[in-house]
């Protein structure tokens, strides 16, 4: 048999391993799904700064440990938003944000591994997404959330205010900042 024809079998081995490895990383590479047709208008991308892949800080010590990690992607080929939020000390959180183009505005339902179940609805106000709705947390206990997300610099802001007494008092809940990882999504 002559060499050429050895060699055949062999490199298509080759070709098909490299194929084979070369798959998974351009998948992996920022490779984007098609954007469904029925979401491409202007509000689905509204949240588009916040997508990437995240370390969450408190504001107040924006030089400090990183207080939990969150994912941010688009999912339903770009009519929906997951996050994915995993804090430091247990807490996961998981939230579908969507934009309901016959009410207008922008809705999350967040759940977490502790119970806890949030709706909350609104729209963006001063280049800010502002929701607010109820949480129901673990035990039965309800307080409604005011919730804000903000480009900021390179990073985005999420802050809170709560109410204990249907809206007629708020006292803040929480403010973070994501800060995008080293090698995380642009």
């Amino acid at each position: 048999m002559n060499e050429t024809l050895r060699r055949k079998p062999l490199r298509k081995a080759l070709a098909a391993l490299g194929l084979a490895c070369i798959a998974p990383a351009v998948a992996a590479s920022g490779a984007t799904a098609p954007t469904s047709p029925e979401c491409i208008a202007a509000e689905y991308r509204q949240l588009d700064f916040w997508i990437g892949d995240w370390n969450t800080l408190e504001a107040d010590a924006p030089e400090g440990p990183s207080i939990a990690r969150a994912r941010v992607e688009p999912i339903a080929q770009g009519c929906a938003i997951h996050e994915l939020y995993e804090q430091n000390d247990g807490l996961i959180g998981d939230s579908i944000l969507s934009y309901d183009p016959v009410r207008k505005q922008w809705q999350q339902t967040w759940v977490t591994n502790r119970g806890a179940i949030m709706v909350l609805w609104g729209g963006f106000k001063d280049g800010a997404l502002v929701l607010e709705g109820e949480s129901h947390l673990k035990g039965g206990r309800s307080v409604m959330q005011r919730i804000t997300w903000k480009a900021q610099d390179e990073g985005v802001r999420e802050s809170a205010m709560q109410s204990k007494d249907g809206g007629k008092t708020w006292t803040p809940a929480f403010d973070v900042l994501f800060v995008k990882r080293a090698g995380g999504q642009e």
